[in-house]
């Protein structure tokens, strides 16, 4: 089974990430979050799947998330607006995410991976 791997390349966690995957012998495509960031669509099925909360989705760390104040913003607007916010641009995104099995993991937990391609 090959998985996908989204990621923003010049991210410390994304190549962490993809270390362990390709040490582990995980099959992957790559996609860069930012060349083709993802749909409303897909990060409304990915938010369903993976069980998180829309704001794990967030790239809080970001400094487009903080130049846009979406730390006051978050909590008011619908999961609708979020996932439009979310859509408008991949910095905005945590990565890596990775879609392995039908589960999406969000950031880079090794034991999470683990647990994920067994």
């Amino acid at each position: 089974m090959k998985g996908l791997f989204i990621e923003y390349p010049k991210c410390s966690t994304c190549k962490k990430a993809k270390t362990w995957l390709v040490e582990n012998n995980v099959q992957f495509e790559e996609r860069h979050i930012v060349d083709n960031n993802p749909s409303k669509e897909e990060l409304s099925e990915w938010i369903e799947k993976s069980n998180f909360p829309i704001k794990k989705f967030f790239n809080t760390s970001g400094i487009l998330y903080r130049e846009m104040n979406l730390k006051d913003k978050i909590n008011d607007a619908t999961k609708e607006e979020l996932i439009s916010i979310l859509s408008e641009n991949g910095m905005l995104v945590k990565r890596p995410i990775f879609l392995f099995k039908d589960k999406v993991l969000v950031g880079f937990k090794e034991a999470e991976y683990e647990e994920l391609i067994k």
